[in-house]
């Protein structure tokens, strides 16, 4: 490596307030996707760092838990005041940690607030209920904070994803463990810093680096009330099968392998425009990226403007970089075997290079057509710029594909016919569903969550839904009247 100067600081655990060095002296390099330079060096934790950050948010979690809820988010209000105002600084992180556009960086800032406003909106959203049952008695409910929460972050999203979980959890009462994915630790200190700063006080957030065995411990650990995941589908199950023979609550959010479907009658332009940025954004490294496009009957004309738009694309400028060369070589083992298998490569980015970003990892945007839908490349997440095509006959036979899939994330459909539309509604096996939409990601106060092994646990891990998650309900029954009959209810 030609320049061995860090950019950031290295990247220790933030526990109690304090940035703390792990336990075992253990690290590795943070290397940018970008551009192939040295960001950070990045501590790996044992289960010794987990128990320092449990007991730091076991001792914070008494008097956060004790505050009410409004007093609770008026933190976060000053928090979303400073990542305002430093918007700009956490999405050029984001670009140069994980290797999206600066504008991809921007968006997925201007996410995280929109979950904030949200989690901003507790006191007028988590008021419980409150009914006369009998006369002079009274039943209500409140909501109370579990304790100590976990939450394990992915890559794809280092800010954004983050904030599906721990504004919402905070606000609640809880006090939280974020241990975000290896390949992104930097934003998530980012974020705990600026809460700092907001005057969150030490302890409520703690964040921990670590991999496979830090993952297992936070499990295992009795002082941890309840964990969420984002990952791939092996891993969800695992975690949430571990987890919850440790009666811990778990919500798991596994891998995609979305379907969109297309109609000849679709408008070509909408359909064509919101299909590239589908299977292209985040350089195709989300859960909501399109996989495989259905084409039912003769979509040649609007497949032609896919195309013509795909090669358009200027990588590094357009779209982004991949995570590292271990997923762009997974990526292009997957077009390999399809070319192989006798599927047509009509837009090839197996060999992207950027101008003077030699060392930096790179994946062109690819649609491969004509593929058997039977075949790896439809059945399997690739998890980058790739769009698979399966021609079909009718609706009915592409429903058929789409709900073939094990997974249930998200799906798509393009027509300009509403019986259509009305009918893919209806059979479609996905939990988010869009009509003449690439990326049907529900906004707030609606949850995100898919159906099948896309989700392991009850409900959603944001919106509404997530109110459940992250409390426990306790039921008060009251009687002040004297005078009032006892009777079965009272």
């Amino acid at each position: 490596m030609a320049n061995t100067k860090m950019k950031y600081p290295e990247v220790m655990n933030y526990i109690g307030g304090k940035l703390i060095p792990c336990k075992n002296g253990k690290y590795f390099d943070k290397i940018s996707p970008v551009d192939g330079s040295l960001l950070s060096k990045v501590h790996i934790s044992s289960s010794d760092d987990l128990n320092e950050a449990v007991n730091a948010a076991q001792k914070a979690f008494i008097e956060w838990s004790d505050k009410t809820v409004k007093d609770r988010v008026q933190i976060l209000y000053k928090y979303k005041n400073l990542l305002e105002k430093y918007h700009e600084d956490h999405a050029r992180i984001i670009h140069e940690e994980i290797g999206k556009t600066i504008e991809e960086g921007r968006q997925e800032v201007s996410k995280s607030l929109e979950l904030l406003e949200f989690a901003c909106s507790m006191p007028q959203v988590a008021t419980g209920s409150i009914l006369n049952v009998s006369a002079g008695v009274e039943c209500r409910t409140e909501h109370i904070p579990l304790g100590v929460v976990a939450s394990i972050s992915p890559f794809n999203f280092p800010h954004m994803v983050p904030h599906w979980t721990l504004p919402n959890a905070l606000a609640l009462g809880n006090t939280m463990i974020l241990k975000p994915s290896p390949a992104a630790p930097i934003s998530p200190i980012r974020i705990a810093e600026l809460l700092h700063d907001a005057g969150l006080p030490s302890g409520v957030l703690n964040i921990i680096n670590g991999e496979r065995e830090l993952v297992e411990a936070i499990c295992d650990h009795p002082g941890i009330q309840a964990v969420t995941f984002v990952g791939s589908t092996p891993v969800a199950k695992a975690l949430y099968t571990r987890a919850s023979a440790n009666l811990k609550r778990v919500l798991t959010l596994g891998s995609a392998n979305n379907h969109l479907i297309l109609l000849p009658d679709a408008n070509p332009e909408m359909a064509a425009t919101n299909i590239i940025a589908s299977f292209t954004g985040t350089a195709g490294q989300r859960c909501m990226s399109a996989c495989v496009l259905v084409a039912v009957g003769d979509c040649n004309h609007i497949i032609q403007r896919i195309v013509e738009l795909a090669k358009a694309i200027k990588v590094g400028t357009d779209m982004g970089a991949i995570i590292n060369a271990e997923s762009r070589d997974r990526i292009k083992g997957f077009i390999d075997r399809a070319e192989r298998d006798g599927a047509k490569i009509v837009v090839d980015g197996r060999n992207a290079v950027v101008e003077g970003k030699e060392n930096g990892v790179y994946f062109g945007p690819t649609i491969v057509d004509f593929a058997n839908p039977n075949s790896e490349i439809v059945t399997t997440e690739n998890f980058g710029p790739v769009l698979t095509i399966v021609r079909v006959k009718t609706l009915e036979e592409a429903l058929g594909v789409a709900n073939s899939s094990p997974y249930g994330n998200g799906s798509s459909i393009f027509t300009q016919n509403g019986k259509s539309a009305q009918i893919f509604v209806q059979k479609i096996e996905a939990g988010m569903v869009g009509i003449n939409v690439g990326v049907p990601v529900p906004r707030e106060p609606f949850g995100f969550g898919g159906w099948k092994d896309s989700k392991f646990g009850t409900g959603d891990i944001t919106g509404e839904s997530s109110i459940n998650f992250w409390t426990k309900t306790k039921k008060i029954t009251t009687k002040w009247n004297p005078e009032a009959k006892v009777n079965w209810m009272s």
